[in-house]
């Protein structure tokens, strides 16, 4: 076991940032944190709203009460411009963990093994195989010796590889790490999801949503309402009626109650010495949980707020405006940490070798979702957005069964049948343009297309050929049909299973040196001692152990099935 020095803690919710716009009086450095010799090797702990725009006060929404998330705020570097790869959840987290696109590693399809239960069916329930090289980055930091949990939800497409966490449940923390070791934590905070804005007294059709609206009335039993309906602004493309109004105060409501658990977390840092030694970072999954926000690649769907908390108050209550993508958060993270990033992590180090070459660009892809079948991409500068249809004249609104137990989205329907949506909505349910043009600055909402327009047509052929250049440059899986990708993948539509873990013993001295190796590449290997009751440890190199030693090994390509479990007996 690797015993590193003293450590600091790091909390992201969403994505990492560290060259900050303006220096603030004290700073260590002008250009960016950078860990003490006394604590080289810092903790990691990443958390994830689920489902939250930049709803929050310190991002200037008077609504808001977030007290927790605001002093974090002040208490570090705000971070204005943090773009997720997609607008929902799975896709994002795959992107956001391994440090590539997703329609690159066969993730990009929400979801991968849900066919069966779509209403139009699907062409077989499947996981993502990653190239060969791609590693999750907690797996990354946990061969370099730190102690890495998740608390709770992974969501990756791929599987759930046992070799990414030391710990992975409703309860894991940083509690089970030798003494000293640094340790990377992620959590996430589910009560800010789409479904829990569903009413509490809504009447369930379905298991579903019988399951979802009995778990928010244990919730949100004592939640205290901060936000009325007549408060909120109701945003062009949707209806002004009393269900979306109240949806979205809902959302406000449920913000602020999970504010509170960032706030409990926060404070047991403090209890436990650590914000002294830590970076909190703080952020969210992809945008609001509400229609035409999730799901889309409007910023309503990716424009996400991050805060970042450094040791030693360096940079508080600065603000940063590059723009930054989910793909960044792996790179700067293993930086942080001491290691040294990929070369083919599409993402940049914000923080460290990358943070003197701020992007021009962020990307973003939209494909299935359930029933709905898209193929959308979208590159962002500073201002202007560029979405690509290449499903020309289909809609943005489908009917889809989940995001459809939303009142929002019943009044939605409800409105179309009547006539009575307002203009931006009624688009939504008409054939799309091939392309469309929006700038953010004039046009927050994204509901003015300026793609047809003479004086924009510059603007409008730059950021075309910035996302032919993306495309090219990475590929998109997504430009086959499913069912072909899928096959690449699973040969014969039959998920491939990781070779048994080979041993290999030789004699060092007194000890016994056992290399361990798998035929499958890029498959990771565990091994443990005990039997049942042992602890799956990841392999890192040759075991140097004592005679008569026996232990069990099994190996994991992601989005392969586990090998079997083998033993490997040491001669007495």
């Amino acid at each position: 076991m690797i015993k590193p020095h003293a450590s600091i803690v790091l909390i992201a919710v969403g994505m990492l940032s560290a060259c900050v716009a303006t220096s603030m009086p004290g700073d260590p450095s002008p250009e960016s944190w950078e860990p003490s010799a006394e604590a080289s090797r810092p903790n990691v702990v990443l958390v994830l709203f689920e489902d939250m725009s930049p709803r929050v006060g310190a991002f200037g929404d008077s609504l808001a009460h977030t007290p927790n998330f605001d002093r974090i705020a002040s208490e570090g570097v705000k971070y204005t411009r943090v773009f997720t790869t997609s607008g929902v959840c799975a896709p994002s987290r795959a992107a956001l963990i391994t440090g590539h696109y997703q329609h690159t590693i066969g993730a990009q399809h929400m979801r991968t093994t849900n066919m069966s239960g779509l209403p139009t069916g699907g062409p077989q329930n499947y996981l993502a195989v990653p190239a060969a090289d791609i590693k999750a980055f907690p797996e990354t930091l946990r061969l370099a010796g730190y102690h890495t949990s998740n608390q709770s939800k992974t969501d990756y497409q791929f599987g759930e590889p046992f070799t990414i966490w030391d710990e992975s449940g409703d309860y894991a923390d940083w509690d089970g790490r030798a003494s000293d070791q640094p340790f990377f934590h992620m959590r996430t905070f589910f009560n800010t999801h789409e479904s829990t804005i569903w009413p509490l007294d809504m009447t369930p059709t379905n298991p579903v949503e019988q399951f979802l609206v009995s778990r928010n009335n244990q919730v949100f039993a004592d939640r205290e309402d901060r936000v009325s309906p007549d408060q909120v602004k109701v945003p062009p493309y949707l209806p002004d009626t009393p269900e979306v109004r109240q949806d979205i105060a809902t959302h406000y409501n449920n913000i602020a109650f999970t504010d509170v658990a960032l706030g409990q977390l926060y404070d047991r840092l403090a209890e436990e010495g650590l914000l002294d030694n830590t970076i909190l970072i703080v952020s969210t999954d992809h945008g609001d949980g509400l229609p035409r926000m999730k799901r889309s690649l409007y910023d309503s769907g990716l424009h996400v707020p991050m805060v970042i908390r450094y040791p030693n108050g360096w940079g508080a209550g600065s603000t940063n405006e590059e723009l930054i993508s989910f793909v960044d958060l792996a790179p700067t993270i293993l930086s942080w940490t001491g290691e040294t990033p990929a070369a083919t992590l599409h993402g940049r180090d914000f923080a460290g070798s990358d943070r003197d070459a701020p992007r021009d660009y962020v990307f973003a892809a939209q494909d299935r979702m359930d029933n709905e079948v898209n193929r959308r991409r979208a590159v962002r500068d500073e201002r202007y957005k560029y979405i690509r249809n290449f499903i020309e004249g289909d809609p943005y609104f489908v009917p889809l069964a989940f995001r459809d137990s939303q009142p929002s989205m019943k009044a939605l329907w409800a409105a179309k049948d009547a006539a009575t949506l307002p203009s931006a909505a009624a688009r939504l349910f008409k054939p799309l343009p091939y392309e469309q043009l929006y700038d953010t600055e004039s046009d927050p909402h994204e509901v003015n297309n300026l793609a047809g327009e003479e004086r924009h047509q510059a603007t409008l052929e730059r950021l075309r050929g910035e996302l032919d250049r993306w495309l090219e440059a990475h590929g998109d899986l997504s430009s086959k049909p499913e069912i072909e990708m899928i096959r690449v993948m699973w040969p014969n539509g039959e998920q491939p299973i990781t070779a048994p873990v080979q041993s290999d013993i030789s004699v060092q001295g007194d000890q016994y040196v056992v290399r361990l190796t798998s035929a499958t590449p890029g498959a990771s290997i565990g091994y443990r001692f005990g039997g049942e009751d042992g602890v799956w440890q990841i392999y890192r190199g040759p075991l140097r152990l004592g005679i008569g030693s026996t232990f069990e090994v099994k190996a994991i390509r992601y989005g392969y099935a586990e090998s079997e479990v083998g033993s490997v007996n040491v001669p007495d």
